[in-house]
């Protein structure tokens, strides 16, 4: 039972209407307390890395389809923002508690060291590259790794953009800065980290309202022209704008521009990709579909489609003549979402949950129930998901006390039971 020391009971608080609860799971996305999972962020994280997925299969396309290219400029506009700006949503509980860092460590951390070190192999061994050499670098993330390092970081500095004023401008000028400095290097593929650091931020600082207000009937209206002008911009665009400033891995003065044109692209990209962002969540169904349960499966989507991206090209599979035919590239996209779909169906996560997903209890010291002071943790599942809101930490029933042995923090009174 709570306690709290007072005088007298308080009058009841007038009601306020609820806030919006911080969510338990800060990394799998669905799940708030003890509630089931949204169907809407499932939905729309499997919708996401279809996009991923048949975006990397359109990209030896490129070259002999402009309609290709410019489908690829257009999802690649707004497909990792959208990622990102979920991912950021449900961290914004993240404190750094144990249990969080445990769940960040096993299910982000390492399943980057191992992912690094497979891709490598992988690449060795000619299934996904050429370069028997490649060296093996933790501090260079291999294709899309990338992704894994740039959460681990951006999660960790989640509780410094709830404490700052103003964590958006913020966040707009690092990536800003970012997008000019060329002395910053390669290492954890910083340039990304920083330049996609905003989307994160935006994240962290929505509300469930937010998304309930981008599912009205006059956004969801919108949506639709606004993606229709966008891919007509991205067709237009193509031979005019090079791709690679969608990708935020360099600096201006690395794409042989000025460095006043790294801020300018830093601020159009972030515009763009929130712009679409939107309208893709504003059409993403709200209702249980049959692809609703593979939205709890992305990160193996994400994770294991790379190898199949990978060993098309190593294998020449583009080089049959089918595939460059209209109707090839229309296979070709099906198969990608088709085999990223399967790679997110329960016997795959069960196959290799040990990879991305491990048990490291052996790992970790066993939390203590009681902390100093007589607090003792609530949250005390393995994401903190049990107990009070986010795995708070509230005050331990004291030892029963006479009324003669009420101390002087007291104010001389009993403690007084909430809620009478």
């Amino acid at each position: 039972m709570l306690h709290v020391r007072n005088q007298q009971a308080s009058p009841p608080a007038p009601t306020a209407p609820a806030a919006d609860p911080p969510p338990a799971v800060a990394d799998d996305g669905a799940r708030t307390g003890r509630k089931e999972r949204d169907p809407f962020f499932d939905n729309a994280k499997y919708l996401a890395i279809v996009l991923v997925a048949v975006s990397h299969a359109w990209t030896p396309l490129r070259d002999d389809s402009r309609a290709a290219s410019a489908l690829y400029a257009f999802v690649f506009t707004f497909h990792m923002p959208a990622f990102i700006l979920i991912a950021g949503y449900f961290s914004r509980s993240f404190t750094a508690r144990p249990d969080q860092l445990k769940r960040l460590i096993t299910g982000v951390g390492v399943p980057y060291l191992v992912f690094e070190v497979l891709y490598i192999l992988f690449a060795r061994a000619g299934w996904g590259g050429d370069d028997p050499d490649l060296p093996l670098s933790l501090l260079d993330p291999y294709y899309v790794t990338w992704f894994l390092v740039a959460l681990f970081l951006w999660r960790l500095t989640a509780p410094i953009w709830r404490l700052v004023r103003h964590p958006l401008p913020i966040a707009l000028a690092v990536a800003a800065i970012a997008s000019m400095s060329p002395h910053f290097g390669n290492d954890l593929n910083i340039q990304r980290v920083l330049q996609f650091l905003p989307f994160f931020v935006l994240g962290t600082m929505m509300r469930r309202e937010h998304f309930t207000w981008m599912r009205r009937t006059e956004v969801r209206a919108l949506a639709v022209p606004v993606l229709l002008v966008a891919l007509a911009v991205a067709y237009w665009s193509v031979g005019r704008l090079d791709q690679s400033w969608l990708y935020r891995t360099n600096s201006a003065q690395e794409m042989g521009e000025p460095g006043w044109v790294g801020p300018v692209m830093t601020l159009a990209l972030f515009g763009c990709g929130l712009l679409l962002t939107v309208a893709f969540l504003a059409l993403v169904p709200t209702r249980r579909t049959w692809y609703t349960t593979l939205g709890a499966g992305t990160v193996y989507g994400y994770l294991l489609h790379g190898f199949v991206i990978k060993a098309s090209r190593w294998w020449d599979w583009y080089d049959v003549g089918w595939v460059g035919s209209p109707a090839g590239r229309v296979a070709v996209t099906a198969i990608g979402a088709v085999v990223v779909t399967a790679l997110c169906t329960a016997p795959v996560r069960r196959a290799f949950r040990p990879l991305v997903e491990p048990s490291m209890d052996w790992a970790f010291r066993k939390p203590q129930p009681v902390l100093s002071g007589g607090d003792r943790a609530v949250g005390d599942g393995p994401l903190g998901d049990r107990g009070g809101p986010g795995g708070a930490v509230v005050r331990a029933d004291p030892p029963a006390r006479s009324p003669g042995e009420a101390s002087a923090a007291d104010g001389g009174q009993r403690p007084v039971s909430a809620g009478g």
